[in-house]
């Protein structure tokens, strides 16, 4: 038993050296400086695609939230029937089928259309 203690004793010493030796008093170390060219490569590189990742997660949540708002309701008005066209014409846009230079021509045209024809508001 006694034997335990020093040892626990001996442990919680070390470890209070270890905790104080590592204070944020001292400047953090950049890990990429001891890199090698190609894994600094490849590390901005899974940096680069987790930023990816997390922009189009962002935009898969905004597209799926103005779908909501914009499926809420019949439109009130030509210019909210203009918006819900326009923002299925733009998810038309991303598909495979789209990617045709006429299809794609069409689909700028149209969303072109809608705006300029969209009524001026109310004075």
């Amino acid at each position: 038993m006694l034997i335990r203690r020093s040892n626990r004793a001996e442990s919680e010493r070390v470890r209070s050296t270890i905790v104080s030796e590592n204070d944020n008093d001292k400047p953090a170390v950049s890990l990429d400086e001891h890199r090698g060219m190609t894994a600094q490569k490849e590390t901005d590189a899974r940096r680069q695609q987790g930023g990816v990742r997390a922009d189009q997660e962002a935009l898969r949540n905004s597209q799926a939230s103005l779908a909501r708002y914009l499926s809420a309701g019949p439109a009130a008005s030509w210019d909210e029937a203009g918006e819900k066209a326009a923002f299925l014409l733009r998810l038309f846009a991303t598909t495979a089928d789209a990617q045709d230079p006429r299809y794609k021509r069409l689909i700028d045209e149209t969303i072109d259309d809608l705006h300029r024809l969209r009524p001026s508001p109310a004075k």
